[in-house]
């Protein structure tokens, strides 16, 4: 890789955007979203970023229960609220 190249290629990682893609690499799978992209789908269906910290031991548990039950933390975490404010 060229110094020019690597150049583009952070200048990229600081803009957010893919880097450079070859065609052995990346042609076969789907394309991630880049950030923005992805904060804009997730604003539509009404998520809010919420940043908490927790215990440790709390955070363990909580990763235990969703893999036991299949499930991504961010859904297990809103079940787990919804279901302590209801009673």
């Amino acid at each position: 890789m060229k110094k020019t190249d690597l150049a583009k290629y952070d200048a990229k990682k600081l803009m957010n955007q893919a880097g450079p893609r070859t065609k052995s690499f990346g042609a076969a799978g789907a394309t991630p979203l880049d950030r923005r992209e992805q904060r804009e789908r997730e604003r539509a269906l009404g998520l809010v970023p919420f940043a908490v910290k927790l215990n440790s031991d709390l955070v363990k548990q909580l990763q235990d229960l969703a893999k036991e039950r299949g499930v991504e933390m961010n859904q297990l975490v809103a079940d787990v609220l919804q279901k302590g404010l209801a009673g």
